[in-house]
């Protein structure tokens, strides 16, 4: 389980760095400034969780069980909250409407939420 967390961390840090390049050079030049920083802030978050679950495969600080739940809801929520970030900042560039999805970006951070209120609540009470 540690080595598949890592690599999905790895994984997620390499895709934020992709998309934060690309942000800052192909997408500067055709979204507003509003969306520009909704990506941005889309990209932060997905880094920032890469790096969680990078610490996550390595902690022996919880058990496997409840480190398997905070993987499962981290990785959930970055897809759910970055993902749609991505899609409704972009949404002026495609001919799909993303908008229909806007609801995912809060139910995501309900994801992420949880999961460190659960790597919290795991941290506690370990003995």
């Amino acid at each position: 389980m540690n080595k598949k967390i890592a690599i999905t961390g790895s994984i997620l840090a390499t895709i934020a760095v992709i998309l934060g390049a690309m942000g800052a050079h192909a997408l500067k030049k055709v979204l507003g400034s509003d969306a520009l920083l909704s990506f941005q802030t889309g990209v932060r978050y997905q880094m920032y969780h890469a790096i969680a679950l990078l610490f996550l495969s390595t902690t022996v600080l919880i058990g496997e069980k409840a480190k398997k739940r905070v993987f499962i809801l981290m990785l959930t929520g970055v897809i759910l909250f970055s993902g749609s970030i991505y899609l409704l900042a972009t949404n002026t560039l495609t001919v799909v409407n993303f908008k229909t999805i806007a609801l995912a970006t809060p139910v995501g951070g309900v994801f992420l939420i949880s999961s460190w209120l659960l790597l919290l609540l795991s941290l506690v009470k370990n003995k």
